[in-house]
């Protein structure tokens, strides 16, 4: 059996989830390159008369939606959003999650949060048995950002600063820095490891996504899409 490429993967995953956005919905916009297809989609299914609003957790995002015609929601005005499609760098058999390899991770979980549903898209190779290898971004303030490495790396984790490739500190859309932790290797605890890290002056939000209304959406090399609540 022909087995697919991972843009061809993520493709058909993106393009399932669409058709799971109805009428009259208030969509919330992930980032990504899975999401990247997903935005795709639901931008022919606009021009073909899907009636909806979206909001994206980031500039990327937003220009795709923006340029493609799909109706965007004044973000100051969000209370609830009905669903909201985003990817994963890791997620585990608990759907505890490791996002924000993209930079837009406090957006993302801040969407994520405001949702009465979420639907995860990932290819196989995200799914995983402990949290971790990926590495685990944590946005930090750029105020004395030195300081509060100083704090995370008296707590246990180590890993570097996200630079662009120009060799600039990387800067998310909301002006902050992105550290990535990469020691320890594995997160057993990931709950743990979230709490010891969000409490620390200087770090605005963590990877650790836990607790989310996820349906997850798996897109297998064989071409078949498993679903997973």
């Amino acid at each position: 059996m022909k087995q697919l490429t991972q843009n061809a993967i993520k493709k058909a995953v993106g393009e399932n989830a669409s058709n799971l956005v109805e009428d009259g919905m208030l969509v919330g916009l992930g980032t990504g390159s899975t999401i990247f297809f997903f935005i795709e989609s639901l931008i022919q299914r606009c021009r073909a008369g899907l009636k909806i609003t979206a909001i994206a957790t980031s500039l990327r995002s937003m220009e795709q939606a923006k340029k493609g015609g799909i109706p965007l929601y004044d973000m100051d005005r969000v209370s609830q959003i009905d669903l909201t499609v985003d990817g994963a760098d890791e997620i585990d058999i608990q759907n505890r999650m490791v996002k924000g390899g993209g930079g837009a991770l406090a957006r993302e979980k801040i969407l994520a949060s405001s949702s009465k549903k979420m639907v995860v898209i990932v290819d196989e190779s995200k799914v995983v048995p402990v949290l971790g290898k990926f590495g685990v971004p944590i946005e930090i303030m750029p105020f004395c950002y030195l300081t509060t490495l100083a704090k995370i790396r008296k707590e246990g984790f180590d890993g570097k600063m996200r630079y662009t490739p120009e060799g600039h500190l990387y800067s998310t859309d909301n002006g902050n820095y992105i550290f990535d932790i990469n020691t320890p290797l594995e997160f057993p605890d990931p709950e743990s490891a979230h709490n010891k890290l969000s409490i620390l002056p200087g770090v605005v939000e963590t990877g650790f996504f836990f607790n989310l209304p996820v349906q997850l959406l798996i897109g297998h090399k064989d071409g078949s899409i498993e679903t997973r609540c």
